[in-house]
């Protein structure tokens, strides 16, 4: 229940239809094609100013209230886009593209951002949202994309920030597992950093019956991976987080050759960036002397991926305080517990201040059309919980609210 005496409210009907519309037609980074233009006509039929295209298939909208020069201009963000595994919810509104579902709540984010703009909108035209400033509504691509071109790097390549200048930037997510509707804050670190690596060990190969002719590749990619495994552990302090583990690996053609080459494809996960140099650079030294006891060499490449997620302070105290005043101190944490997962939102604040806070999604998992509890993301069962739609609008109004009314940026 919200605590606001402003007459206008969320429009869940409306809202749950958007966000089942999307849901029921996934589409993967920078193909959001539908997506966009279905986001897009909704935002022209508010009243506001759109523009397509940035990024690929970004959408940005923007309103101005009272005088803009004389107030705060905030970005609000969501993404669109969804992943590339087949749902088995056996949902009435289940993905209708065969190996393809939002198993992340990017359709919930997008249709909390438009129910937000919407209700945005329909405040400012009835002077129930005061003040000064600007509002620009960014509808991202390519979130799930990761690595050094995400969604968030080409927007803001092709001009975002230059385009609609930002004082502060704020993102939600919905928090898997977490009660229904409360809302999670953190100052400082909150997301992990995520880097790919790409690990090629090269050997000589030979015939399986003469091995000693053979630089195996396999046994020294074998031993590598045993290694590093120890990185970890045996460098990182133990109340410091670090996160290495190994997605692919691939070796060979065919069962009798000795394979000259070996690939390990792994990730890093950290929070604080002293301790992503420690890591990279103890892998580099591992993967080169397993490879030499072998009589290979080892070769590390690097896709420098998501930094940190890490707010600051004084956007995640004004966050945290309009979410405060419209829901009460029962349903707002603000000492979560960080994330190890990862976020392209964080380039967003290597620009301008601001910060990233989580929505409890509750028990949102389903197999069969039935409810199975609480439910990860990137799960085949897994859906967001429309019963946050709600919540995310009128949490966005109001810190639009709060905002304009302060008249100042923080």
């Amino acid at each position: 229940m919200t605590h606001t005496s402003s007459q206008e409210r969320p429009d869940f009907d409306a809202m749950r239809d958007w966000r089942r519309h999307i849901h029921q037609n996934p589409e993967l980074g920078f193909e959001e094609h539908l997506t966009s233009t279905y986001v897009a006509e909704r935002l022209e039929s508010f009243g506001l100013s759109v523009t397509r295209g940035l990024g690929g298939t970004g959408v940005v909208a923007q309103i101005a209230v009272g005088d803009p020069d004389k107030g705060p201009r905030l970005a609000l963000r969501a993404d669109m886009d969804a992943l590339p595994m087949q749902e088995h919810t056996g949902l009435p509104y289940a993905s209708r593209v065969a190996g393809k579902m939002h198993a992340c709540g990017h359709d919930g984010h997008t249709a909390m951002l438009l129910g937000g703009a919407d209700l945005i909108a329909r405040r400012v035209r009835s002077g129930q949202i005061k003040g000064n400033g600007t509002v620009t509504f960014i509808f991202q691509p390519a979130e799930e994309v990761g690595g050094s071109d995400g969604g968030a790097q080409r927007m803001i390549a092709e001009g975002l920030f230059d385009k609609f200048p930002t004082d502060e930037v704020y993102g939600i997510h919905n928090g898997p597992t977490e009660e229904e509707g409360r809302m999670y804050f953190r100052e400082g670190p909150f997301m992990c950093s995520s880097d790919k690596l790409e690990i090629v060990i090269r050997g000589a190969s030979s015939h399986g019956a003469t091995p000693h002719l053979a630089k195996d590749a396999s046994l020294a990619m074998a031993s590598t991976i045993m290694a590093l495994h120890s990185v970890v552990s045996q460098n990182v302090p133990p109340l410091e987080t670090a996160i290495f583990n190994v997605g692919q690996v691939s070796a060979g053609t065919v069962f009798n050759i000795i394979p000259s080459e070996a690939r390990i494809t792994a990730c890093i996960r950290v929070f604080n960036p002293e301790t992503a140099t420690l890591v990279h650079r103890r892998i580099k030294e591992v993967v080169s002397a397993q490879a030499q006891a072998f009589g290979c060499t080892g070769e590390v490449i690097v896709d420098y991926g998501y930094p940190s997620v890490v707010n600051e302070a004084q956007t995640l105290a004004a966050a945290a305080a309009t979410a405060t005043r419209l829901f009460g101190t029962d349903r707002v944490v603000t000492d979560a517990a960080r994330v190890t997962a990862s976020e392209d939102f964080a380039f967003y604040l290597k620009h301008c201040s601001g910060s990233f806070f989580l929505i409890g999604n509750g028990d949102n998992g389903y197999r069969d059309g039935k409810p199975i509890g609480p439910c990860s993301v990137h799960s085949p069962y897994f859906d967001f919980n429309d019963n946050n739609l709600t919540v995310g609008a009128e949490f966005w109004a109001g810190l639009v609210e709060d905002k304009f009314q302060q008249g100042v940026t923080t």
